[in-house]
């Protein structure tokens, strides 16, 4: 991508945020992805290419630490046991029956094996609130519901990637399955990233202070964003819940006492500008590179297993909700069923998508890159767009 080009893009971006407004009925970021599929044909965008390196090391960081920083530490605490089970056990169970249903359906129409409807699973688990959050904050009444889709999505980007990685470690290399290694894994890896995502979140907000210029803190909070995730990745530990946790806790220490609204200040300031500025690129991005997936033979496949998504986390989510009867008590059935719609397939699943198409040459890849991709576009585009209506039918505001 070349400086005319990024340019270009960015204005694209600019118009579609300036001309919404209201910013509460029509969701950006499928639009975003609209108009990229559109600018695909024109021959100047040829040469853009999106790889799983710009997503996850440049522009993912970035989205995660706002989401984080910006989330309420009181909000996590009243919601910790709740997104905490969606974003474990939850997503495995998700991932499971997911698995099962994509094998089930897709090998009638085409030769996929188990472990291959598994990874197709696990790319389109994780959740992407980014297009729907502001939204549900406006037509929602139960301020829950948004705080419970933006608190799993968070933590379940890191827990989807290691389970992402484990499979596709098995299909690519023909690994053998271990349970134990898996969990072992599981916990080293995602607990890892937690800590030292705490370690650093804390050990910046107390360095912080050794400075009064507010620019020099806001670079201290950029090497936070992106220093955490570059060396748990290095280490081998969740770079998502490493800088998940940093963001959260750096937030967390700065609610103590109002002398810190300052900082608050400097650092909303610079990070309100950088959000839109890569959701823009993000979303104009995977638009652009959507459109190798268009011609695709198995679109009434994509269609099945998008339906069978909806239908399996709605199980998941009221099955876990009603397990509990505090969490009973704090959602309603209509509330569960819009949290369920509005587990949008994004960013996350994107990278997981590029991830495998850079890694594997395996028999069976293309089908799998294919169907992933199709049944994120449907995602992206008819859950973004639906959750305005269906919220303001669902809650009867």
């Amino acid at each position: 991508m070349n400086p005319t080009q990024l340019i270009l893009l960015l204005f694209v971006g600019y118009l579609v945020f300036s001309l919404d407004k209201k910013q509460e009925n029509i969701p950006v970021p499928p639009v975003l992805v609209i108009i990229g599929i559109g600018l695909s044909f024109i021959p100047f965008f040829n040469s853009v290419d999106l790889t799983e390196t710009i997503l996850y090391d440049i522009f993912l960081p970035a989205l995660l630490f706002i989401s984080a920083y910006r989330y309420s530490p009181k909000s996590l605490k009243e919601h910790a046991g709740l997104i905490a089970v969606l974003s474990t056990i939850g997503l495995l169970f998700t991932a499971i029956l997911f698995g099962v249903i994509t094998f089930f359906i897709g090998g009638i129409v085409v030769p996929i094996t188990f472990l291959g409807a598994m990874i197709v699973a696990s790319i389109l688990t994780p959740t992407d609130p980014v297009s729907v959050v502001s939204i549900l904050k406006q037509s929602a009444d139960n301020p829950k519901i948004a705080d419970v889709v933006e608190g799993e999505s968070m933590i379940n980007d890191g827990t989807s990637v290691v389970l992402f990685t484990f499979l596709s470690g098995m299909f690519i290399h023909d690994k053998n399955l271990s349970l134990t290694s898996f969990i072992n894994e599981f916990l080293l890896v995602s607990l890892g990233g937690i800590v030292l995502g705490i370690f650093c979140g804390w050990a910046v907000s107390k360095a912080v202070h050794f400075t009064h210029h507010k620019e020099y803190q806001v670079m201290l909070s950029i090497i936070l964003a992106y220093g955490i995730f570059l060396i748990a990745e290095h280490i081998g530990v969740s770079g998502v819940l490493a800088t998940v946790s940093a963001g959260i806790m750096l937030s967390w220490e700065f609610g103590h006492t109002n002398k810190e609204d300052h900082y608050r200040e400097s650092l909303d300031g610079f990070w309100d500008i950088v959000e839109p500025t890569i959701l823009s690129l993000v979303f104009l991005l995977i638009g652009i590179e959507a459109s190798g997936y268009l011609v695709f033979d198995y679109w009434y496949l994509s269609i099945l297993i998008f339906l069978a998504s909806l239908l399996i986390r709605y199980i998941v989510m009221i099955g876990t909700i009603k397990l509990f009867p505090a969490w009973r008590r704090e959602l309603s059935g209509r509330e569960i069923a819009l949290i369920s719609w509005s587990g949008i397939k994004g960013t996350m699943s994107v990278v997981l998508i590029l991830t495998l198409q850079a890694e594997s040459s395996a028999e069976g890849t293309d089908i799998l890159l294919s169907l992933s991709f199709s049944v994120v576009l449907i995602s992206l585009i008819v859950q973004s767009l639906g959750i305005f209506p269906l919220s303001r039918a669902l809650l009867k505001k």
